[in-house]
């Protein structure tokens, strides 16, 4: 155990963690050439074509180092996005040191604080790296004041490096050795093993990633998971290579996987403890914080007969990303589907994008939203994150709504325009904090519903992509909210209905309506699209009809005649319109998610 590290690397995105992975992997030689490519722990498709890490990756590193001694290093890379940061407190939990890596061009950022303080929280040794030194616009005194003046770290314990250049590497590696703590435990007491991850496998069942703090685990051993006790034979054990690597056994102070059989998926809970059956530990580890969800929509499958199949899925993919929540739900206009919890908006395009992709699905969203309180006037408290659990009106005494608030750090030149953007978010209680030259940090406490419509795509194009957006959900004010519904030939639209503060919802119903006008297609009669408030319609918009022209074969003669062809064909239309029903397309209801910025 002396000679084991576990540490993990944390930034903000894109300050260059899964490049420095890479050129981590390469020195220890675990890579040839011939087999690398960039982004190597990256393995999702989606993960490469967006450039984000999405999923935390272990992998374990053999490393010879100056002291003369062989060490294995285990690795773990994770997620930058504010969305995945309960990828990161899972990963911190197996490790007993960190690199906080700092973009010398960006300096610190929301993120960075965010992880520190993360990773304060598990006790970690802290390591603070340096990154893109290479660059032309790197500044790297100025990165070590924020060093010292906003993360309160030593600055000269820094080191500098630039992994694309791979300079600095080795520094690294020793830094590792020499400064993060082995791991506690012993491997003579009972077994006691955190389940940080897990993969399901369609050969080999459920996959479990772990960190075995305390006994040995090996083939044949009989397993018990101690939240709902369940028992297992141990089919495989092994090591994080680029592939699986089998072992036979894993003991206290390492990171591995274990096959076990494990047909049934929602056996398997991330934060659970593994023990033995026959020589049980006395209590559970200290899981992970209890994840909580802040936005909500509802997924449903094109085809009504694929209803099984998004079942399925959804309990294969709810493996891979413990974060994700789902509950059974229906709609009059899209069927049954599925009530799912999301830890922000690119949480939720990723979640969508993977089951179409790894799962060969076609479904479709509903509008998100965030989960609303309600006091009755028979005082009950009532919580609503789907619209169609609106209460009654006249029941209600107070509606009340998430705020958040949100950590701004962006260059000086973009403060204006920022502050103009949070205003129009209803953002209140603003303060300010100059961190250095030009650069300056802004708090404001504001509605969470209006964060998850399109602020942060406006957010970033206002800072030409310089600015740092971080937030903490702080608790419910008072506020007007509303039930807003669209209306497609008088039939309301159960998919499309939003619980929007009042202000908002005159906006929102036109921008809705506009859409739906643009992608229903034309029928043989008029067609009503309306935006209301209970029985108050705030915003319009008509879809005309196809128009034969019945008057063409009239030609001269007295005007009456012509009238009375219209009036008949009228009275055709406002018949078909009564009994005619109007199909909308799944392009309508994907159009209206769109913020009206896309």
């Amino acid at each position: 155990m002396e000679n084991i590290r576990n540490f993990s690397i944390i930034a903000h995105i894109d300050h260059g963690k899964s490049t420095l992975a890479d050129r981590l992997i390469q020195f220890t030689g675990i890579c040839d050439d011939r087999n690398f490519q960039d982004q190597i722990l990256d393995n999702m498709e989606i993960e490469r074509e967006r450039g984000i890490t999405i999923k935390s990756n272990a992998i374990s590193l053999p490393y010879h180092s100056n002291d003369g001694k062989d060490y294995i290093l285990n690795l773990i890379d994770t997620p930058g996005h504010v969305d995945f940061s309960y990828e990161v407190s899972r990963s911190l939990a197996s490790c007993e040191g960190v690199l906080l890596l700092i973009d010398a061009t960006q300096g610190v950022q929301a993120q960075t604080l965010a992880n520190l303080y993360l990773a304060l929280e598990h006790n970690l040794e802290i390591i603070p790296i340096i990154n893109k030194i290479d660059l032309p616009s790197a500044d790297i005194e100025r990165v070590l004041e924020e060093i010292d003046s906003e993360l309160g770290l030593d600055p000269f314990t820094h080191i500098k490096c630039s992994a694309k250049e791979g300079i600095g590497i080795e520094e690294i590696l020793e830094a590792v050795v020499q400064r993060i703590p082995p791991p506690q435990g012993s491997a003579e007491n009972p077994l006691a093993a955190l389940i940080f991850d897990a993969k399901y496998d369609s050969f080999r069942g459920t996959i479990i990633h772990c960190r075995v703090f305390e006994g040995r685990i090996k083939c044949g051993d009989f397993i018990k998971f101690m939240s709902n006790g369940a028992t297992y034979k141990v089919e495989e054990v092994g090591h994080f290579l680029l592939n699986r690597a089998k072992r036979e056994k894993l003991s206290s102070g390492e990171v591995g996987y274990i096959i076990a059989g494990v047909k049934t998926v929602s056996d398997v809970h991330t934060g659970d403890t593994i023990t033995l059956q026959d020589k049980p530990c006395s209590q559970p580890l200290p899981g992970f914080k209890e994840v909580k969800p802040v936005v909500f929509a509802s997924i449903y499958p094109i085809a009504s007969d694929d209803y099984q199949d998004l079942a399925d899925s959804l309990e294969k993919y709810k493996l891979n990303d413990a974060s994700f929540i789902y509950e059974k739900d229906s709609s009059t206009a899209l069927g049954q589907g599925f009530r799912c919890g999301f830890l922000g908006l690119l949480h939720l395009d990723i979640v969508q994008e993977r089951l179409e992709r790894e799962f060969d699905l076609s479904i479709i969203l509903s509008v998100p939203s965030v989960r609303y309180r309600f006091t009755l006037k028979d005082k009950k408290v009532i919580y609503v994150d789907n619209p169609a659990h609106y209460p009654d009106p006249t029941e209600i005494e107070k509606g009340e709504e998430p705020y958040i608030r949100a950590v701004t750090m962006l260059p000086e030149r973009y403060l204006g325009a920022v502050m103009k953007l949070c205003t129009e978010k209803r953002g209140v209680n603003s303060s300010m904090n100059y961190t250095g030259p030009g650069r300056v940090e802004l708090s404001y406490e504001m509605p969470l519903s209006e964060v998850i419509y399109d602020f942060y795509d406006r957010f970033k194009s206002v800072t030409q992509g310089y600015g740092s957006f971080d937030y903490d959900v702080i608790d419910y004010r008072e506020s007007n909210l509303v039930l807003m519904d669209i209306l497609v030939n008088g039939e309301k639209v159960d998919a499309l209905s939003q619980i929007v503060h009042r202000e908002r919802a005159r906006p929102r119903a036109l921008l809705a309506c506009e859409r739906l006008k643009e992608e229903i297609p034309r029928q043989m009669f008029k067609i009503a699209i309306q935006g209301a408030i209970g029985s108050e319609i705030i915003a319009r918009s008509t879809i005309s009809p196809f128009r034969k022209d019945v008057t063409a074969k009239c030609y001269g003669g007295d005007i009456t005649r012509k009238r009375k062809l219209l009036e008949r064909q009228k009275a055709g239309k406002k018949r078909m319109k009564m009994i005619g029903n109007v199909s909308i397309p799944q392009s309508a209801f994907l159009a209206v998610l769109k913020s009206d910025t896309d």
